[in-house]
Formats: C-alpha cells, structure tokens, sequence
C-alpha cells in the first residue's frame, strides 16, 4: 500500500504565487512517481487560475479562511488540519511555523509532522505587532510540537538551535536551468544595451526604497527594470510607477506570472540586485543564479551562504552604494562573464529541484515510519 501525504500552508496547487507554492508545484508530482498519495490544501479560487497546469495525481482540497494580510494563514491553517484529522494520512507536510497554532492538533491525532518553518517572520519590517506575536509564539509551537523540521538555510537551522533547542534537515529551494531564450517582445528594446534587474516583493527589508533611490542614479546610464509590487498598492508601488512615468530608462513591470518572460530577463540582466535582507535561501536568488545573472546582493550571512564563491558582490542598504556596485558591474564584461558562469555552476550542483525533492521524499519517509525522535526535540 502506498504512503499518502497532505501539504498544509500554501495558497493551492498548482500555485505560482511563492517561494512555498513553487516547491509544491515541483514537490507534489515527484511524491506521486515515488508511489505517494498526495493532497494538496489550498484557497478557494487556485483551480480557476491554475486550469490544464496541474497533475491529475494530485487531490487539490479546497478549505475556507478568512482573507485578510493578518488572519489568512491562520484561518485557512486551521480548516486544512481540521480536514486532515477526518483523513488521517500517513503524514503532514506542513509549511510556515504560523501553523504552529493547530500542531497540538495533529500530534494528538498521531499523525506525523514534517514543518518547513520558513524565515525569521517576526523580524520582518512589514508586520505589526499581533503578526510578529503570532509568528514568534507559532514558533514555539512548532518548536514544542512539531516532529520533524525544515531549515531552508544553514544559518535558519543555526538560530534554531540557539534561540528555540531545535535541530532539523536543511533543505534549500531549487531552480530551473536557463533555456537561453530571447526576450520576450515586450522586453526586446532592452537588447540595445546592459540593464540591471530586480525581482522583489515591495517590503522595505528587501531593500527596495533604496534600491529606488539608487535607481535614479544608475538610470544616467543604463537601463533598470524592476519586477514586483507591494500586490496592495501603496507608496512604493506609486514611487515606482512614477519614476518610470518621468524617466524612460526605469521600466517597472509590476508582477510577471510569466517565468519564461522572467527567466530571460534575468539570462539577459548585465546585473541582478538582491536586496533580501530576512529569510533563508531566497527562491528568487537561487533561479537568478540558474540564469546565469550576474549578482549584486545586501550583505546578509543568508545572501552569502547561497551565493557562496560566485564572485557575487555585496553591498551595504545605501543608494549611492548599490548605484556604484551596480554601474561598476555594467561596465564590466569580464565581471559579469566570470560572475554567471560561477552562479550556473553553483546553482546546478546544489539547488536542484530533483535533489529538493528528494530530501522531502526522504524526510516524509522517515515522518510516516514513525521514526522516533527525543522527546520530540532532536529533528
């Protein structure tokens, strides 16, 4: 008989909203060839927008929640592990240590947990208070109650370890190796020339405000192309759009769905700004690097464990700083060769999506045998 699996957290699947519903995507088709049955909990809304892209091997369960920034995981959480504990499967993958909230459930249940606890949440800039207290006390949860662990970082499992006594698996996100497409029409007058490219959510620990400012200067020269919206609308996304309304060499492109319009341009970029400042292994940076996108990142111990010897550049949140790093780059066709060259390299030896895969698998195995854990605290 096979093993069945539920995945708990994301937005659905198929899902192209994240780093979490990427990996599902990637995740839940390779369970189903390695013999599991898998069901993917999601938001109602996700099979409309998803049509012919999913695998029929994988159930696609719908629960409701209450669609707000601040109640949403929570509440959709709790009805997807109401539901698990009516199916009982041989183990639950859960995503996002919010959902510590509802562990207690699935422990007296017996139903074996595997829980990605995804970044440091509480010290993101763009949470309030109750959020940060929701985030941080789920992580205690998750640290008490949750039977197997998933650091996306090494330096996630490090603070783990100190500041919550736990130890878990690190497994990073994986990439798609570059196609070397053309661009896409929209995107082909970018050609003519090295632009810089950035692909962000619009939250200030991302470093967008500066990197804004530093647009306007790098714009003397060369091309920027900004990806990514707040998704709510608010003051960045109006700074964006009006530096691009006043200056024609700053494009803002908002969301691009499309990955192969996304992956060109970054095959395409003369430089890559990654400005994450909180969180583990960025899926962003890893595809960047699957690309071939020649990198200038915040200094963050989690932006140089993944990038490692790519001869990547780091840089300080300061406007002046990224313009000088950035324009340097531009002026540089060794830098930028030796720079993608190094990062195709890294990127295929260790953030592969069919070693990914195969490390959940894997885990998800040893979480349905009931491998024993101390006390619940050793993995």
């Amino acid at each position: 008989m096979g093993k069945s699996a539920v995945v708990i957290g994301t937005r659905g699947y198929p899902s192209f909203y994240g780093g979490f519903e990427t990996a599902v995507r990637r995740l839940a088709p390779f369970l189903a060839d390695a013999g599991w049955d898998v069901a993917v909990y999601g938001r109602p809304g996700q099979e409309q927008a998803s049509v012919g892209q999913a695998d029929p091997r994988i159930e696609r369960r719908v629960t409701r929640g209450i669609e707000s920034r601040s109640l949403s995981t929570l509440t959709y959480g709790l009805t997807a592990v109401i539901d698990t504990l009516r199916r009982r499967p041989d183990v639950a993958l859960v995503m996002n240590c919010a959902n510590g909230f509802w562990l207690p459930l699935l422990k007296l249940a017996r139903i074996p947990t595997v829980v990605n606890v995804d970044g440091i949440e509480w010290e993101r800039a763009k949470w309030g208070r109750v959020a940060r207290w929701v985030f941080r006390t789920g992580a205690r949860l998750t640290a008490r109650f949750g039977d197997h662990l998933v650091f996306d970082a090494d330096a996630i499992g490090d603070y783990w370890r100190e500041h919550l006594g736990r130890t878990g698996v690190m497994i990073p996100y994986g990439g798609t190796p570059s196609r070397g497409a053309s661009l896409h029409p929209e995107d082909a007058h970018l050609a003519v020339g090295p632009y810089v490219l950035m692909v962000a959510r619009f939250v200030p620990e991302n470093t967008v405000p500066e990197f804004l400012d530093a647009a306007e200067l790098i714009a003397d020269e060369h091309d920027v192309v900004i990806v990514g919206s707040t998704g709510y609308g608010g003051a960045l996304d109006e700074r964006a759009a009006s530096l691009a309304a006043r200056n024609p060499r700053v494009h803002w492109l908002g969301h691009v769905a499309d990955d192969d319009r996304l992956f060109a341009l970054w095959e395409h970029a003369g430089a890559y700004f990654h400005g994450h400042s909180v969180g583990g292994t960025n899926p962003a940076l890893v595809q960047a690097m699957h690309c071939g996108a020649p990198t200038i990142a915040r200094d963050t111990v989690y932006n140089r464990e993944v990038l490692g010897e790519t001869a990547a550049r780091f840089v300080r949140p300061r406007p002046a700083e990224i313009a000088s790093s950035v324009t340097g780059l531009l002026r540089d066709d060794v830098a930028q060769r030796a720079s993608s060259e190094r990062a195709r390299a890294r990127a295929s030896s260790a953030y592969s999506w069919e070693r990914v895969c195969s490390a959940y698998e894997a885990a998800l195995a040893r979480a349905a045998g009931r491998v024993p854990t101390a006390a619940g605290a050793s993995s």
